[in-house]
């Protein structure tokens, strides 16, 4: 588990990132942040339009730890502003005055095997997991806020993270899937650029 100083120079990375991104001005990494920040971990980083409601902006994750936490958070945070294709991609504008950006730190991935798919439900805390479908050709992943936010079950969240994989809602049915689940600790902005803070989940099974 990171601290809330660690998750607080976390998100800062990631949004002076964006910012050398946007501005053109290069601004190096921090440096001597200490040996959790520089372990290899998945993180998904999440921009939020305070100005309206915190409604989504962009999102983008790398889940996979392929390199160590502070360079990834810095590369999801550009990608999240700029490549995201469900949006345009973000202004300095924007970013200095109505984002808000937060940083998710993944779990390593774990495979749920189950005799019988019906028994993922069970093995599943909405507020604690994170999921993960893979198959068919294609593959989704839902944070574990995301459950939370949407009121979702984890019924629902199973059927919503097969949407998320351009999947049926009742792939994970089949057995043909690979389901993992993971935890993500959340660190968020209150406003642009401002206080940063560990966004608590409640867990709740079903």
């Amino acid at each position: 588990m990171l601290t809330l100083e660690e998750g607080e120079v976390l998100v800062k990375a990631g949004r002076v990132a964006i910012e050398s991104h946007l501005s053109g001005v290069e601004t190096p990494s921090p440096s001597n942040v200490g040996r959790r920040l520089n372990e290899e971990r998945g993180v998904f980083v999440t921009l939020l339009d305070h100005s309206r409601g915190n409604g989504l902006r962009g999102c983008i994750g790398i889940p996979l730890p392929t390199r160590p936490l502070l360079e990834q958070v810095r590369l999801a945070g550009v990608e999240a502003a700029t490549t995201d294709f469900r949006f345009r991609p973000l202004t300095l504008d924007e970013l200095r005055n109505r984002i808000t950006i937060e940083a998710t730190v993944l779990s390593t991935l774990e495979p749920l095997w189950v005799r019988n798919p019906l028994d993922l439900r069970e093995n599943i805390t909405v507020g604690r997991d994170g999921l993960m479908v893979e198959g068919m050709g294609s593959h989704g992943l839902l944070l574990p806020q995301v459950a939370v936010d949407e009121g979702f079950d984890s019924e629902e969240f199973l059927s919503h993270c097969c949407l998320k994989a351009d999947l049926p809602p009742d792939a994970w049915l089949t057995g043909s899937l690979r389901v993992s689940r993971f935890q993500g600790q959340v660190f968020a902005e209150e406003e642009p650029n401002g206080r940063v803070f560990e966004r608590q989940l409640k867990p709740k099974r079903g």
